[in-house]
């Protein structure tokens, strides 16, 4: 009998935690103690709860309203907000339930995503490769110093499922074991743009290693794309390029929509490149972009990204033997994104690589920091140098080819005091050869003794090419060629 009656009693806990569960308010990851929200934007704050329950919530001197709908979703909008780095309070109400999250800031808020080159953690020791940072590993440094309040992380934790993200939430940086598997560069992008602006900034890192873009971008977009879509129409499993799209956004992106964000880093490409995708990944990132500014309803969201660094795909036991011309193809496809998509820019790294047998190259704190001169400059105004030389024009005069260029900042040097390096020229027969170029002035000539009537130049042009051309800021030139 006593076996029966505890049997009933637990089985009325059960009940009770049951129904407890089912009407409590939930909120996505994304929205918790810690968290940085977007100043100057429309803010998002969503959940659920029971059916048609009343919710309340505050923040500062808000208090806005809503009903939950039939199936217990909720959203509403708190009015754009001032930055602010006193922390603060939000409180949540529903009908029969409070939740409070403590600790909130107001500042900007960059996602940070791509493949493992993005997900990169700080703790990952890079001492061995750091030979241009005399055996000095800046990241295994960063650990162990005081760190600001005033930035703060969500890290997204690999998940092959929809739903909610996997994370413990938004984390402090007294959170260290938690800080250790954020991504490197989105740290000292954060860090960076903390010093500068001196607001609080949030990161919110989502990344897969071995990623390709297709699996970032949804079915429907690529559906409803007007480059794509007749190549599907009427497929119910649908692959691009041999791989159905989507499930990284379903499960590791979607989940943070809408959370009102600043702006979007993105260092992916190598997956692509193995897959000799030059052709169609212009249109594929232009895609993947306008997707999330409309998901995010930021429509000029800023979106900086980098361009992949040597390496020798040549050597690699694909399914395509690739050229060593093969990474030159796909930067050059890298580099066309930047003009059919607004409100972008690429960085270059050609020159942070010590083997070009490594697919991560090791100095992430000065990839980081040179996303963080591109923000400075475009979406924050700072009148900074933020690219290295770009190629613009050329003229021929008899056995020369003489290049003009952009973004010299002051002029072009050779970063290590040697003669420039990896250009090659070629003549009528498009035969290219080891070329001589020296720096006058802004510009640069190209010639070489075998080829008397030049017709083209190639830069770094090929998968172990890591040249020594940039200007004074110490900012790499772009790989180019002049007779495409």
């Amino acid at each position: 009998m006593k076996t029966i009656i505890r049997f009933k009693v637990l089985f009325g806990f059960l009940l009770l935690g049951s129904f407890y569960n089912a009407h409590a308010i939930e909120l996505p990851k994304v929205i918790s103690d810690n968290m940085i929200l977007q100043r100057n934007q429309i803010v998002n704050i969503w959940g659920k709860a029971k059916p048609y329950e009343n919710i309340t919530v505050t923040f500062k001197k808000q208090s806005k309203k809503t009903k939950a709908d039939a199936q217990g979703k909720w959203q509403l909008l708190l009015d754009p907000l001032t930055a602010s780095d006193i922390p603060s309070i939000m409180e949540i109400n529903g009908e029969e339930e409070k939740i409070t999250l403590k600790n909130i800031l107001v500042g900007d808020v960059w996602i940070c995503s791509g493949q493992s080159n993005m997900e990169y953690p700080l703790d990952r020791n890079l001492k061995k490769y750091a030979a241009a940072a005399k055996g000095i590993d800046v990241a295994m440094e960063e650990l162990a110093k005081p760190k600001s309040d005033q930035i703060r992380y969500l890290y997204a934790e690999r998940k092959q499922t929809g739903g909610d993200i996997k994370s413990v939430g938004w984390v402090t940086p007294a959170q260290d074991s938690i800080i250790r598997n954020i991504s490197a560069l989105g740290y000292f992008f954060a860090k960076e743009i903390h010093t500068e602006i001196n607001i609080p900034i949030g990161i919110i890192s989502t990344s897969w290693g071995g990623t390709r873009i297709e699996e970032w971008t949804p079915k429907t977009a690529y559906l409803n794309s007007n480059v794509f879509k007749d190549s599907i129409a009427g497929k119910e499993n649908f692959t691009i390029d041999g791989l159905v799209p989507g499930q990284k956004f379903e499960s590791m992106f979607l989940p943070i929509v809408p959370f009102a964000v600043k702006g979007m880093l993105w260092y992916q490409g190598e997956s692509n490149c193995i897959i000799e995708d030059q052709l169609t990944y212009p249109e594929k990132m232009k895609l993947l972009v306008n997707t999330y500014r409309s998901l995010l309803k930021n429509p000029t969201m800023p979106f900086y990204y980098v361009q992949i660094a040597p390496y020798t795909y040549s050597n690699r036991k694909d399914k395509i033997k690739h050229s060593v011309e093969q990474l030159a193809l796909f930067r050059e496809a890298q580099t066309q994104c930047l003009s059919i998509i607004n409100n972008s820019g690429m960085i270059i790294i050609s020159d942070l690589v010590d083997k070009t047998s490594d697919i991560h190259p090791p100095y992430k704190w000065e990839v980081g920091r040179r996303l963080a001169l591109l923000a400075l400059n475009k979406t924050y105004g700072k009148k900074i140098i933020c690219s290295g030389p770009t190629y613009q024009s050329f003229k021929i005069e008899k056995n020369k080819m003489i290049l003009s260029f952009d973004n010299v900042a002051g002029g072009l040097i050779s970063n290590d005091g040697q003669p420039l390096n990896w250009f090659t020229i070629a003549g009528l027969d498009g035969n290219f050869v080891e070329a001589k170029a020296e720096i006058q002035g802004k510009k640069i000539v190209v010639q070489s003794e075998t080829v008397k009537n030049p017709v083209a130049v190639r830069f770094a042009w090929h998968e172990m090419a890591i040249p020594n051309l940039c200007n004074q800021s110490g900012l790499p030139a772009a790989p180019f060629r002049t007779d495409k």
